[in-house]
């Protein structure tokens, strides 16, 4: 087992085609889930116990049992997964567009669960064909769908706001009618909404303005589940929108996680242009920002901006990581590859289909 140690979190942490982070935290472990498209296997998995290394842990979808890609379209498939824990299990919840024609926005929306982050994945459950980007929200033996709502008349912008539904965990259903939620005025078209419930306060983050240069994690919080909602009189949690020579770009779709004892982490998306507001040759990719909460109750980023560098949290753990290593630190140039197992290595992916002996 290697001790490791360090004085700050370089960004991105997780290089490389590696977006639209969710970020959980069960124990002393951190997870991290980010999206696949039409690369299989199906949402990347990676593990930390200090924020710091991430191991990657491969493809939770990993066969057509779980993910079928036939026939899905460039940069289809599945787009931002939710992993949340509840009752001793990792809930998944995943989306996969086939198509771009007529209503792909409406895309089949599907769970899976399993008592370990490595498996074996329970058979998907079907939950509805509303929206994308949808996510669990556990709130003690409650639990929430929430996912994006499509207004598809003529000249009504596309966006109908977001409904929660409740979630079953017993039957593993969808049950009674969704309840629209209620958004402060002017919000636009919104994606990737993450419910959280901190106090008397339940905080809605959603990924505004596109996932290009306008991008941003904007905040609202209501003191009931529903709304209405109030969006933070700040401004963006964070984003690069009006910093065009930051070297992220791109800041947004973000996900919130508490430490025990110290400060709450956003993971989000970032991108590093070649040029100023140029093509992103590595594309999207997994940045973390330290979060602080004002006394009114507002969580704040330093300056609301992406860093290359912040702060390592104190140490979470007595610096050991328990996992087997077999696998050095996404980046590290030491990285290599015999193909002298079994099955490929974590940090492969092949398109749409799994190669043979894919787990």
């Amino acid at each position: 087992m290697r001790q490791r140690t360090a004085q700050v979190v370089r960004n991105p942490v997780l290089a490389g085609s590696h977006p639209d982070p969710s970020i959980l935290r069960v124990g002393a472990d951190f997870y991290l889930a980010t999206s696949t498209f039409e690369w299989c296997p199906g949402v990347r998995l990676h593990h930390s116990r200090d924020l710091v290394h991430w191991r990657p842990l491969g493809g939770a979808l990993g066969s057509t049992r779980l993910l079928d890609l036939t026939g899905c379209p460039d940069s289809g498939g599945v787009w931002a997964p939710n992993l949340s824990h509840a009752d001793g299990l990792f809930h998944l919840v995943y989306s996969n567009v086939s198509t771009y024609a007529g209503g792909f926005t409406d895309s089949p929306n599907h769970l899976v669960t399993a008592e370990s982050i490595d498996g074996p994945w329970s058979d998907p459950v079907p939950l509805h064909a509303r929206g994308f980007d949808a996510s669990l929200f556990h709130d003690g033996a409650d639990s929430r769908l929430v996912n994006l709502v499509h207004d598809w008349r003529p000249g009504h912008g596309g966006s109908a706001g977001l409904e929660v539904t409740r979630y079953d965990r017993a039957t593993r259903r969808l049950v009674g009618e969704p309840e629209p939620v209620v958004l402060p005025p002017g919000a636009g078209w919104i994606e990737g909404p993450n419910l959280y419930r901190r106090g008397p306060w339940y905080y809605l983050l959603t990924a505004d303005g596109g996932t290009g240069y306008d991008h941003q994690v904007t905040v609202a919080r209501s003191r009931a589940l529903t709304g209405p909602y109030e969006r933070d009189p700040v401004g963006p949690l964070i984003t690069a929108r009006h910093h065009p020579d930051l070297p992220l770009q791109k800041a947004g779709h973000g996900s919130l996680v508490d430490t025990t004892g110290g400060p709450s982490y956003l993971a989000y998306l970032v991108a590093r242009p070649y040029t100023r507001h140029g093509p992103c040759v590595l594309g999207r990719e997994t940045a973390l920002a330290p979060v602080t909460w004002t006394p009114d109750g507002w969580p704040r980023t330093p300056g609301g901006l992406p860093a290359l560098e912040i702060p390592a949290p104190a140490p979470l753990v007595d610096g050991t990581d328990p996992r087997p290593d077999d696998h050095d630190d996404v980046g590290d140039p030491a990285d290599s590859d015999g193909f002298d197992r079994p099955v490929l290595g974590p940090q492969w992916s092949t398109l749409r289909r799994p190669p043979t002996g894919c787990r």
